[in-house]
């Protein structure tokens, strides 16, 4: 094929997304697709030794919006040349390694020292470029085409984070940063808006250049500073010297910049910011490199687009748009009715995915999926959880619709819709509900029954007509051992752990029930303040409210549940057959003056020298009170290896996290 008009074809391509992903803020393919077609673009480029007028290789940005005074930054917004691996973050190294020793071969009198190497997060948000004079805020702009911006200072005056005045008051200065919506904030954004947004990027990009600024201060931007791109006077001779100064004058810098004399240690680092990214509260696409030294910063310069003293390094795409293929309806141990979403497979964060998460019929409808089969549509993957479905990369009903169940899928009983969810309300004889409440009954922080799975629980339904927990102990050997894949040995190991299971605490009872709207912390709390079974069975809602993190819905919930006949029939089954379901004999010995005592904590991630359980008994005993998840009466946070929501919502709110295990273990010994 003719390279010149595969090159053309490129260029329309690359340029209509640009438009669309720049201008329009609407994209059409993810960063990683549009990467892919820019990459074989610069090949074909320098292949052929030809280059389009209008190629993308040849511009820094895109177009203006209509409606916004242009400003001219008074130094250029230079873009980053890109390594998408280590051998190309190797080349960069090692040419700014062999451009230092050229200037040294050529000034040995005044020497660049041996290069050391910034490393920050690179944001996927809006890049801001704000002029103050004189200590005031002037102006504040997009990065437009790295010349000429989009004035947009009513809207970045509504960003809490950004100083409206500065100490620094000796004539002019630009800054950058990055205008960011916080996935907190996002999340919560969405749960009442009007018209959800897809994603953070999006969210942020629209709202500051929306001319209506009160609809930027309604998405609670935030933005992180890391450059003085101009100043009349000041000069810096590091990279370090110059966060100090942002850092003084009152400009968020964000706290992920660590320096290094060794590259390798950069390697290192990088890693690191890989596996900490799916605990961060915003996104991020990658991390950048830079030169600690300004004179060598000066030195090295720039090329045609790129400084040579920085790069960014692009992580693995944790977002991409794939074809949303056909919805199907799973029915959990509550009887919710929850859409899983079959999508074409596509590659994303390392691994293929086929399967996404719709949450819910409001999730569908608030994410203009209702029509969306057989039409592209954005997904994001964040450490190991299935991916989500963000939206639709068109806003046309171009597609199929997505048809809402009004029977059970499993069983054929008529659905109810509570809220956003859809019910069956066949508790008594749907097969995945009665399957999925005997498995939680069985699982380990329930009554620990060991070797039970979903498996075990499946066969037992279809074998021996088990239909409740309670039908678990009536149970015998005669009855496992004419089971396929039932042997003496697994039918008397089924049967000693359902022995040993009897003897479960009433917490481990309570929460192995599965009371609607309550989880570990909670049955914990509902044990240890009753201390008897039946007692919290008869609790009235008024009392229930009075205890701690028990709101109205809750109490509700629970009341509910224990006035059900059937469950309370089940219950005293159990323990007409051995089950114990008691409070330990005495209440603990609590210490009152340790490092924990009258702290609130929250345990997330996972730890190695103790369970998670063991670290919560521990710490109770020291007076703490664990809680399962993170606000504002939250005291302390204990994080894990792959902490991730709790640990960022913590950071937001600035609460005390301790991160290294190590360091809480040393604390529970010297106060135990």
């Amino acid at each position: 094929m003719d390279p010149m008009f595969t090159m053309e074809q490129l260029v329309a391509e690359l340029n209509k997304y640009s438009y669309h992903y720049y201008t329009l803020d609407k994209p059409l393919v993810s960063d990683k697709e549009y990467d892919v077609l820019y990459d074989q673009l610069v090949a074909l480029e320098k292949e052929s030794g030809m280059t389009l007028p209008d190629s993308p290789t040849q511009r820094v940005g895109g177009e203006l919006l209509k409606g916004f005074a242009q400003h001219r930054h008074l130094a250029p917004l230079w873009s980053l040349d890109k390594a998408q691996n280590i051998e190309q973050l190797g080349s960069w190294n090692a040419r700014a390694t062999r451009l230092v020793a050229d200037y040294n071969s050529k000034n040995p009198h005044n020497p660049l020292p041996e290069l050391s190497y910034a490393v920050e997060l690179k944001f996927d948000g809006l890049t801001l470029n704000l002029t103050y004079t004189d200590g005031r805020l002037v102006q504040a702009a997009t990065r437009g085409n790295g010349v000429i911006g989009e004035g947009i200072l009513a809207q970045v005056k509504t960003i809490k984070s950004v100083p409206l005045s500065i100490p620094y008051t000796d004539g002019t200065i630009e800054v950058q940063g990055e205008g960011i919506m916080n996935l907190s904030v996002l999340e919560s954004y969405n749960q009442t808006a009007a018209e959800p947004l897809k994603n953070a990027r999006n969210a942020a990009a629209g709202a500051l250049r929306n001319l209506n600024p009160r609809t930027t201060a309604e998405r609670r931007l935030s933005a992180f500073f890391y450059n003085v791109g101009y100043s009349d006077d000041i000069q810096f001779d590091s990279h370090k010297e110059m966060m100090d100064f942002l850092r003084d004058n009152h400009f968020k810098v964000n706290p992920f910049i660590t320096y290094f004399q060794n590259f390798d240690d950069v390697m290192e680092q990088l890693q690191d910011i890989q596996e900490r990214r799916s605990s961060l509260d915003y996104l991020i696409d990658g991390a950048v490199i830079k030169i600690v030294d300004m004179r060598t910063r000066e030195a090295l310069g720039y090329t045609d687009k790129f400084p040579r003293w920085a790069v960014a390094y692009k992580f693995e795409a944790e977002e991409t748009t794939t074809v949303l293929e056909s919805v199907s309806w799973e029915v959990g141990r509550t009887g919710k009715i929850t859409p899983v979403a079959r999508v074409a497979a596509v590659e994303l964060a390392g691994v293929t995915v086929q399967n996404c998460t719709l949450n819910n019929i409001g999730d569908i409808e608030r994410k203009n999926l209702k029509h969306a089969l057989g039409t592209r549509v954005f997904i994001r993957r964040s450490n190991d959880v299935i991916p989500e479905i963000l939206g639709k990369v068109t806003e046309e009903s171009d597609g199929e619709e997505i048809i809402y169940p009004e029977h059970c899928p499993a069983c054929g009983f008529p659905l109810e819709q509570r809220g956003a969810h859809l019910f069956c309300n066949n508790r008594l004889d749907c097969k995945p509900q009665i399957i999925g409440k005997i498995t939680h009954f069985a699982s380990r922080d329930a009554m620990d029954i060991e070797t039970f799975s979903v498996m075990t629980a499946e066969q037992l339904y279809n074998e021996l007509n088990v239909r409740e927990p309670a039908d678990l102990y009536t149970l015998t050997f005669e009855d496992l051992i004419k089971l396929d894949r039932f042997g003496e040995k697994k039918a008397n190991n089924l049967l000693a752990s359902l022995e040993k299971s009897k003897s479960r605490d009433l917490a481990s009872f309570l929460f192995a029930l599965g009371i609607p709207n309550t989880g570990k912390s909670t049955t914990k709390m509902l044990a240890d303040h009753y201390r008897d079974l039946h007692a919290v069975m008869n609790a009235t809602a008024e009392e229930l409210i009075a205890l701690p993190d028990v709101g109205g819905i809750v109490a509700d919930s629970i009341v509910g549940f224990f006035a059900d006949p059937f469950i309370k029939t089940g219950i005293e089954k159990m323990l007409s057959l051995g089950v114990e379901a008691k409070a330990p004999e005495a209440p603990r010995v609590v210490s009152t003056d340790s490092f924990f005592s009258g702290k609130t904590v929250v345990l997330t991630g996972t730890l190695h020298q103790l369970t998670r359980d063991e670290a919560a008994e521990k710490l109770e005993a020291l007076g703490a009170k664990v809680t399962g998840s993170v606000s504002k009466k939250t005291d302390l946070v204990i994080a894990g290896e792959k902490a991730g929501s709790k640990l960022a919502k913590a950071q937001q709110l600035g609460i005390q996290v301790i991160e290294d295990e190590d360091e809480f273990v040393r604390l529970l010994n010297a106060e135990a």
